[in-house]
C-alpha cells in the first residue's frame, strides 16, 4: 500500500513552505496564480488526497437568548446590564449573537415562555439571576434547548450553573472586619429574596460563630422587598438605634453598601470613622458616595466565558453536563472600612 501523499511532501518537492501549498490547495491568498498552478498540478500528478485533519473546520454559529427578570435590570447601574454585556462580548468572539429578553413580574408569575424561545429565534438558554422558584421549574420542564442558569441555581434539582462563590467571599469580607478589630457586625440585605444573598448570609453567619460571636436579628438590615425584589429608600435600610449601632456592615452587594453610607451619613455618622461598611460584586455606577468601597470583586469574565464555554459544548452534544461550577472573585481593600482595636481571634 503506497504512502499517502503530504503537504510536506508536494512543498519539498517545489521548495515552498507548507503553508504556502497549504493555501494553494485551499484557495487563500498570499500564492501567485503561477505557483498555485504548478502545486495542484503537482498534487494531482503526486495522488495528494485531502485527509480530513486538513479540512478546515466549518465554524458554527448561534443565537444565544438571556432571560433576566426586569426588576434587576432598572437603571443604568445594574450588574446584570454589565453581565449581559460581558456575554455578549463573549459570545461574539465565538462567532454567536447573545439576545437579552427582560422578563416583567407578570410574565414571570403567570409561567409565560419568553418570546425569544416561543418564536424559534434562539439556539439556547441563559436563565441569568433569580426568578421565583416555580418560573425557573417551568423554564427548565419546558425549554427543549441546551439551557444553564447564570449566577443562580435551581432547588433541589440537578442543572448546569455557573455562579459565583458567594458564600466563601462574604466570609472573607467579614473575616476581615474581624481583623480589624469589630465584633459588632451587622448584615445588610433581605434573606430569602435571592439565592445569592442567602449564600452572602451563610457565609457572614459561618464567620460569626467561628469568632463566638452570636447572631443579632435586630441587626439584619432589609434591602430590598422578599416578594418583588424592589428596594425603596423610605421603606428598606431602616437602621438599628443609635445607642445599639454596630461598628460595621456588610453589604450584600456595593449597591445596598453605597445605599448604607448614605443612610449613615443622613443619620450622623461618619464612614469609617464611626462606622465601616463593605460590599460585594465590585461593581458601582453612582457619583455617591466619594469614598472607596472595600469589596469582593465577581470575576464577571470568566462567568461570561465559562457560560458560553458550556452552552456551546452542550449544542455539540446535548447529554454534556457540568452540573454547578463554582468562581472564586477577588478581595479589594479600600477606604470604607477602617480599624478600631486588635484583630478578633477564632474560637
Amino acid at each position: 500500500m503506497s504512502k499517502a501523499v503530504k503537504l510536506a511532501d508536494i512543498a519539498k518537492q517545489l521548495g515552498v513552505s507548507t503553508v504556502t501549498v497549504s493555501k494553494a490547495l485551499s484557495g487563500q491568498k498570499g500564492v501567485s496564480d503561477e505557483m498555485r498552478g504548478r502545486i495542484r498540478q503537482l498534487a494531482q500528478e503526486m495522488g495528494y488526497v485531502k485527509t480530513v485533519q486538513e479540512k478546515p473546520k466549518e465554524q458554527k454559529s448561534y443565537t444565544i437568548g438571556i432571560a433576566a427578570a426586569e426588576r434587576y435590570l432598572g437603571g443604568s447601574s445594574s450588574f446584570y446590564l454589565h453581565l449581559y454585556q460581558e456575554i455578549s462580548q463573549r459570545a461574539m468572539r465565538k462567532n454567536c449573537f447573545a439576545l437579552l429578553e427582560v422578563i416583567s413580574f407578570e410574565d414571570e408569575h403567570g409561567l409565560n415562555m419568553p418570546k425569544m424561545v416561543s418564536e424559534g429565534k434562539v439556539d439556547a438558554v441563559i436563565i441569568m439571576g433569580t426568578f421565583v422558584n416555580e418560573y425557573v421549574e417551568f423554564l427548565r420542564k419546558n425549554i427543549c434547548l441546551p439551557l444553564i442558569l447564570l449566577d443562580t441555581v435551581a432547588n433541589g434539582e440537578k442543572s448546569d450553573c455557573v455562579v459565583a462563590n458567594n458564600m466563601m467571599g462574604a466570609y472573607r469580607m467579614t473575616n476581615y472586619l474581624f481583623e480589624l478589630g469589630h465584633s459588632k457586625i451587622g448584615f445588610v440585605g433581605t434573606r430569602l429574596a435571592t439565592m445569592s444573598i442567602d449564600d452572602r448570609y451563610f457565609g457572614y453567619l459561618k464567620s460569626l460563630m467561628q469568632h463566638g460571636i452570636s447572631l443579632r436579628e435586630d441587626w439584619m438590615i432589609d434591602d430590598r422587598d422578599r416578594g418583588t425584589g424592589l428596594s425603596f429608600y423610605d421603606r428598606h435600610y431602616r437602621l438599628p438605634p443609635k445607642e445599639d449601632m454596630p461598628t460595621a456592615f456588610f453589604c450584600n452587594n456595593d449597591i445596598a453598601a453605597m445605599v448604607m453610607i448614605r443612610r449613615l451619613t443622613e443619620n450622623g455618622f461618619c464612614v469609617p470613622d464611626d462606622i465601616s461598611v463593605v460590599g460585594f460584586d465590585n461593581f458601582i455606577n453612582e457619583t455617591f458616595p466619594k469614598i472607596g468601597i472595600t469589596t469582593y470583586a465577581i470575576n464577571t469574565k470568566e462567568m461570561a466565558r465559562r457560560c458560553i464555554h458550556i452552552l456551546l459544548h452542550k449544542l455539540e452534544n446535548p447529554e454534556y453536563s457540568t452540573g454547578v461550577y463554582m468562581i472564586d472573585g477577588k478581595f479589594i481593600e479600600r477606604e470604607s472600612a477602617g480599624r478600631i482595636g486588635p484583630p478578633v481571634p477564632f474560637i
